[in-house]
């Protein structure tokens, strides 16, 4: 069985969030997604290959073309993760805010 990657591994890189960005909005082959980036060819489908592995894209062949399409229900599970941190975060902001609105009073 082939072990999938973390998808986080696939969200840190910005050409790699870019082309989740164009599959957000439609299905694309590889030739399009490659001509909206100024890379080789190979590189974007190396890209392609490490967004497939981490279970963000699935690809559909429709005749002789191959379109990739955005795997939402992942997506989704990112959006989770970064929804727990976000709310992490403003509740150590709020306690920031409580202490030093105390510390102002107080002086």
């Amino acid at each position: 069985m082939k072990r999938r990657r973390d998808p986080f591994q696939a969200i840190v890189d910005p050409t790699r969030r870019a082309i989740l960005i164009l599959l957000a909005s439609q299905s694309m082959t590889a030739g399009a997604i490659a001509s909206k980036f100024d890379v080789a060819r190979p590189t974007i489908s190396k890209h392609m290959q490490i967004l497939s592995q981490c279970n963000l894209i699935q690809s559909n062949q429709k005749g002789r073309e191959i379109y990739y399409d955005l795997k939402i229900d992942k997506m989704k599970e990112i959006d989770q993760w970064l929804l727990e941190i976000r709310k992490i975060w403003e509740t150590r902001f709020n306690q920031l805010d409580t202490l030093l609105s105390t510390i102002n009073k107080k002086k």
